[in-house]
Protein backbone atom coordinates (compact mmCIF):
# COMPACT_ATOMS: atom_id res chain seq x y z
CA UNK A 1 0.00 0.00 0.00
CA UNK A 2 2.88 2.25 0.91
CA UNK A 3 4.07 1.65 -2.47
CA UNK A 4 1.12 2.46 -4.46
CA UNK A 5 0.70 5.36 -2.39
CA UNK A 6 4.41 7.12 -3.34
CA UNK A 7 3.79 6.12 -6.86
CA UNK A 8 0.50 8.04 -7.17
CA UNK A 9 2.78 10.65 -5.07
CA UNK A 10 5.41 10.83 -7.84
CA UNK A 11 2.77 11.97 -10.39
CA UNK A 12 0.95 14.64 -8.92
CA UNK A 13 0.96 16.74 -5.67
CA UNK A 14 -2.59 17.13 -5.55
CA UNK A 15 -4.07 16.33 -1.88
CA UNK A 16 -7.89 15.36 -2.44
CA UNK A 17 -10.38 14.88 0.32
CA UNK A 18 -13.09 13.27 -1.96
CA UNK A 19 -12.94 10.37 -3.34
CA UNK A 20 -15.66 8.65 -6.17
CA UNK A 21 -15.84 5.11 -7.51
CA UNK A 22 -17.62 4.61 -10.98
CA UNK A 23 -19.42 1.48 -11.78
CA UNK A 24 -19.91 -0.39 -15.03
CA UNK A 25 -20.36 2.09 -18.26
CA UNK A 26 -20.35 5.10 -15.65
CA UNK A 27 -16.84 6.15 -15.91
CA UNK A 28 -17.05 8.86 -17.93
CA UNK A 29 -17.43 11.55 -14.99
CA UNK A 30 -13.54 11.28 -14.35
CA UNK A 31 -13.23 13.00 -17.71
CA UNK A 32 -14.72 15.91 -16.43
CA UNK A 33 -12.13 16.83 -13.88
CA UNK A 34 -9.97 19.92 -15.16
CA UNK A 35 -6.04 19.62 -14.72
CA UNK A 36 -5.88 15.69 -14.29
CA UNK A 37 -3.70 13.25 -13.62
CA UNK A 38 -4.71 9.63 -15.22
CA UNK A 39 -2.64 6.88 -14.03
CA UNK A 40 -3.80 3.29 -15.34
CA UNK A 41 -3.94 1.15 -12.27
CA UNK A 42 -1.57 -1.84 -13.72
CA UNK A 43 1.11 1.13 -12.87
CA UNK A 44 0.17 1.35 -9.33
CA UNK A 45 1.88 -1.59 -7.09
CA UNK A 46 -0.60 -3.65 -5.95
CA UNK A 47 -3.40 -2.40 -7.38
CA UNK A 48 -5.53 -4.89 -9.11
CA UNK A 49 -6.38 -3.95 -12.65
CA UNK A 50 -9.93 -3.79 -13.40
CA UNK A 51 -10.94 -7.07 -16.12
CA UNK A 52 -14.94 -6.19 -16.10
CA UNK A 53 -15.95 -5.06 -19.43
CA UNK A 54 -17.08 -1.90 -18.96
CA UNK A 55 -14.63 0.17 -16.34
CA UNK A 56 -11.62 1.45 -17.93
CA UNK A 57 -9.44 0.12 -15.31
CA UNK A 58 -7.40 3.87 -13.60
CA UNK A 59 -7.11 6.28 -11.29
CA UNK A 60 -7.82 10.06 -12.29
CA UNK A 61 -6.88 12.84 -9.99
CA UNK A 62 -7.81 16.26 -10.31
CA UNK A 63 -9.89 19.24 -9.68
CA UNK A 64 -14.11 19.88 -9.83
CA UNK A 65 -14.31 23.40 -9.42
CA UNK A 66 -11.70 24.47 -6.71
CA UNK A 67 -11.71 21.29 -4.79
CA UNK A 68 -9.28 18.27 -5.36
CA UNK A 69 -10.86 14.73 -6.30
CA UNK A 70 -9.94 11.52 -7.29
CA UNK A 71 -11.76 9.34 -8.85
CA UNK A 72 -11.51 5.36 -9.26
CA UNK A 73 -13.06 4.97 -13.11
CA UNK A 74 -13.64 1.30 -12.85
CA UNK A 75 -12.80 -1.35 -9.46
CA UNK A 76 -12.47 -4.81 -9.15
CA UNK A 77 -15.37 -7.70 -8.03
CA UNK A 78 -14.66 -11.03 -6.13
CA UNK A 79 -15.87 -13.05 -9.62
CA UNK A 80 -12.83 -11.56 -11.33
CA UNK A 81 -10.96 -13.87 -8.93
CA UNK A 82 -9.83 -11.10 -6.49
CA UNK A 83 -9.89 -11.30 -2.59
CA UNK A 84 -11.61 -9.16 -0.43
CA UNK A 85 -8.78 -7.07 0.46
CA UNK A 86 -7.85 -6.94 -3.45
CA UNK A 87 -11.61 -4.88 -4.09
CA UNK A 88 -11.18 -2.61 -1.47
CA UNK A 89 -7.23 -2.05 -2.09
CA UNK A 90 -7.91 1.04 -3.76
CA UNK A 91 -10.34 2.70 -1.27
CA UNK A 92 -7.48 2.10 1.38
CA UNK A 93 -4.96 3.54 -1.16
CA UNK A 94 -7.69 6.59 -1.10
CA UNK A 95 -7.67 6.55 2.34
CA UNK A 96 -4.27 7.04 2.67
CA UNK A 97 -4.08 10.03 0.43
CA UNK A 98 -6.14 11.81 2.62
CA UNK A 99 -9.83 11.10 0.87
CA UNK A 100 -12.54 11.26 3.92
CA UNK A 101 -15.67 11.70 1.68
CA UNK A 102 -16.12 8.66 -0.63
CA UNK A 103 -19.28 8.43 -3.34
CA UNK A 104 -19.60 5.10 -4.52
CA UNK A 105 -21.59 4.50 -8.06
CA UNK A 106 -23.10 0.92 -9.60
CA UNK A 107 -24.81 -0.56 -11.86
CA UNK A 108 -28.13 -2.71 -10.17
CA UNK A 109 -30.38 -4.33 -10.73
CA UNK A 110 -34.35 -2.98 -9.95
CA UNK A 111 -35.92 -5.29 -7.58
CA UNK A 112 -38.17 -3.08 -6.21
CA UNK A 113 -41.44 -3.18 -8.73
CA UNK A 114 -41.22 1.20 -8.54
CA UNK A 115 -38.78 1.57 -9.65
CA UNK A 116 -37.48 1.90 -13.90
CA UNK A 117 -34.70 1.14 -16.15
CA UNK A 118 -32.24 4.00 -15.69
CA UNK A 119 -34.19 5.45 -12.34
CA UNK A 120 -30.80 6.96 -9.70
CA UNK A 121 -31.16 5.33 -6.91
CA UNK A 122 -29.48 6.25 -3.20
CA UNK A 123 -28.33 3.38 -0.92
CA UNK A 124 -29.19 4.05 2.44
CA UNK A 125 -28.67 0.22 3.42
CA UNK A 126 -27.37 -2.70 2.43
CA UNK A 127 -27.48 -6.46 2.77
CA UNK A 128 -24.06 -8.39 2.42
CA UNK A 129 -25.24 -11.74 0.71
CA UNK A 130 -21.37 -12.37 -0.43
CA UNK A 131 -20.64 -14.67 1.81
CA UNK A 132 -17.53 -12.89 3.24
CA UNK A 133 -16.10 -9.93 5.19
CA UNK A 134 -13.07 -7.68 4.29
CA UNK A 135 -12.40 -7.23 7.79
CA UNK A 136 -11.82 -10.93 8.58
CA UNK A 137 -8.02 -11.77 9.89
CA UNK A 138 -6.47 -9.33 12.31
CA UNK A 139 -7.09 -6.21 12.49
CA UNK A 140 -4.80 -3.05 11.98
CA UNK A 141 -5.52 -0.57 14.75
CA UNK A 142 -4.02 2.28 12.28
CA UNK A 143 -6.86 1.75 10.03
CA UNK A 144 -10.09 1.66 12.82
CA UNK A 145 -11.92 -0.87 16.01
CA UNK A 146 -11.87 -4.30 15.30
CA UNK A 147 -15.60 -4.05 15.50
CA UNK A 148 -16.61 -0.86 13.50
CA UNK A 149 -20.13 0.15 13.86
CA UNK A 150 -22.84 -0.07 10.66
CA UNK A 151 -26.27 1.30 11.88
CA UNK A 152 -24.89 4.56 9.85
CA UNK A 153 -23.01 2.88 6.55
CA UNK A 154 -24.63 5.36 4.25
CA UNK A 155 -24.54 9.17 5.80
CA UNK A 156 -27.86 10.44 6.79
CA UNK A 157 -26.50 14.20 6.12
CA UNK A 158 -24.92 13.28 2.81
CA UNK A 159 -27.86 12.32 1.60
CA UNK A 160 -29.69 14.76 2.83
CA UNK A 161 -27.77 16.98 0.62
CA UNK A 162 -28.10 14.15 -2.67
CA UNK A 163 -31.55 14.79 -2.22
CA UNK A 164 -31.24 18.71 -2.81
CA UNK A 165 -29.17 18.77 -5.65
CA UNK A 166 -32.01 16.36 -7.15
CA UNK A 167 -34.57 18.43 -6.37
CA UNK A 168 -32.37 21.80 -7.59
CA UNK A 169 -31.47 19.41 -10.77
CA UNK A 170 -34.84 18.25 -11.42
CA UNK A 171 -33.44 14.57 -11.26
CA UNK A 172 -35.66 12.33 -9.81
CA UNK A 173 -34.43 9.97 -6.86
CA UNK A 174 -35.34 7.37 -4.85
CA UNK A 175 -33.66 5.61 -1.85
CA UNK A 176 -33.54 1.83 -1.48
CA UNK A 177 -31.88 -1.40 -0.02
CA UNK A 178 -28.06 -2.52 -2.00
CA UNK A 179 -27.75 -6.27 -2.06
CA UNK A 180 -24.67 -7.47 -2.58
CA UNK A 181 -24.39 -10.88 -4.61
CA UNK A 182 -21.15 -12.62 -5.95
CA UNK A 183 -21.95 -13.08 -9.35
CA UNK A 184 -21.14 -13.42 -11.81
CA UNK A 185 -24.14 -14.95 -13.03
CA UNK A 186 -27.54 -12.90 -12.40
CA UNK A 187 -29.72 -14.14 -10.26
CA UNK A 188 -32.41 -16.19 -11.27
CA UNK A 189 -36.49 -15.36 -10.89
CA UNK A 190 -36.20 -17.39 -7.07
CA UNK A 191 -33.31 -15.57 -6.00
CA UNK A 192 -34.86 -12.35 -6.62
CA UNK A 193 -37.96 -13.06 -5.28
CA UNK A 194 -36.10 -14.17 -1.95
CA UNK A 195 -34.20 -10.65 -2.28
CA UNK A 196 -37.68 -8.71 -2.10
CA UNK A 197 -39.20 -10.39 0.95
CA UNK A 198 -35.74 -9.64 2.61
CA UNK A 199 -35.67 -6.29 1.94
CA UNK A 200 -33.87 -5.87 -0.97
CA UNK A 201 -34.72 -3.04 -3.57
CA UNK A 202 -31.75 -3.15 -5.70
CA UNK A 203 -29.20 -6.13 -6.42
CA UNK A 204 -25.60 -5.92 -7.91
CA UNK A 205 -22.07 -7.58 -7.39
CA UNK A 206 -19.93 -4.71 -5.66
CA UNK A 207 -19.62 -1.76 -3.23
CA UNK A 208 -20.67 -3.34 0.22
CA UNK A 209 -17.11 -4.57 0.79
CA UNK A 210 -15.79 -0.65 0.03
CA UNK A 211 -18.44 0.41 1.77
CA UNK A 212 -17.51 -1.42 4.82
CA UNK A 213 -13.95 -0.62 4.75
CA UNK A 214 -14.86 3.03 4.10
CA UNK A 215 -16.79 3.21 7.31
CA UNK A 216 -14.02 0.92 9.25
CA UNK A 217 -11.23 3.72 8.22
CA UNK A 218 -13.78 6.27 9.43
CA UNK A 219 -14.55 7.65 6.01
CA UNK A 220 -18.01 9.19 5.37
CA UNK A 221 -20.26 7.51 2.59
CA UNK A 222 -22.81 8.39 -0.28
CA UNK A 223 -23.80 5.68 -2.56
CA UNK A 224 -25.92 5.86 -5.82
CA UNK A 225 -27.32 3.03 -7.98
CA UNK A 226 -28.26 3.15 -11.88
CA UNK A 227 -31.08 0.73 -12.36
CA UNK A 228 -28.89 -0.65 -15.59
CA UNK A 229 -31.24 -3.18 -15.32
CA UNK A 230 -34.85 -4.73 -14.01
CA UNK A 231 -33.65 -7.80 -11.80
CA UNK A 232 -34.97 -11.57 -13.53
CA UNK A 233 -38.37 -12.13 -13.42
CA UNK A 234 -39.57 -8.65 -12.66
CA UNK A 235 -40.13 -8.70 -16.80
CA UNK A 236 -40.41 -11.46 -19.68
CA UNK A 237 -36.78 -11.21 -21.00
CA UNK A 238 -33.41 -12.24 -20.62
CA UNK A 239 -30.85 -10.06 -19.15
CA UNK A 240 -27.46 -9.05 -21.33
CA UNK A 241 -24.89 -6.91 -20.19
CA UNK A 242 -24.53 -5.35 -23.38
CA UNK A 243 -28.15 -3.67 -22.38
CA UNK A 244 -26.76 -3.60 -18.70
CA UNK A 245 -23.69 -1.12 -20.22
CA UNK A 246 -25.46 0.92 -22.75
CA UNK A 247 -28.80 1.69 -20.11
CA UNK A 248 -25.18 2.93 -17.84
CA UNK A 249 -23.80 5.17 -20.96
CA UNK A 250 -27.78 6.25 -21.43
CA UNK A 251 -27.70 8.05 -17.95
CA UNK A 252 -24.28 9.36 -17.57
CA UNK A 253 -25.35 12.93 -18.33
CA UNK A 254 -27.53 12.55 -15.79
CA UNK A 255 -25.49 10.96 -13.09
CA UNK A 256 -21.99 13.19 -13.92
CA UNK A 257 -24.45 16.52 -13.19
CA UNK A 258 -25.64 15.08 -10.13
CA UNK A 259 -22.42 14.62 -8.86
CA UNK A 260 -21.13 17.71 -10.09
CA UNK A 261 -23.87 19.21 -8.30
CA UNK A 262 -23.05 16.91 -4.76
CA UNK A 263 -19.05 16.94 -4.75
CA UNK A 264 -18.33 20.48 -3.81
CA UNK A 265 -20.70 20.40 -0.76
CA UNK A 266 -19.55 17.18 0.67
Amino acid sequence: MQAALNSIRSRTSAAPHVGVVLGSGLGAFAEELADRVEIPYAEIPGWPPSTAVGHAGKLAIGKLDSIDVAVMAGRSHLYEGYSQAGVTFGVRVLHRMGVRSIVFTNAAGGINLAYSQGALVLISDHINLQGSNPLIGVNDDSFGPRFPDMTEAYSASYRAIAHEVARELGIELAEGVYAAVTGPSYETPAEIRYLRTIGADLVGMSTVPEVIVANHMGMRVLAISCVTNMAAGVLPQKIVHLEVLETGRRVQNTLMRFLMGVLPRL
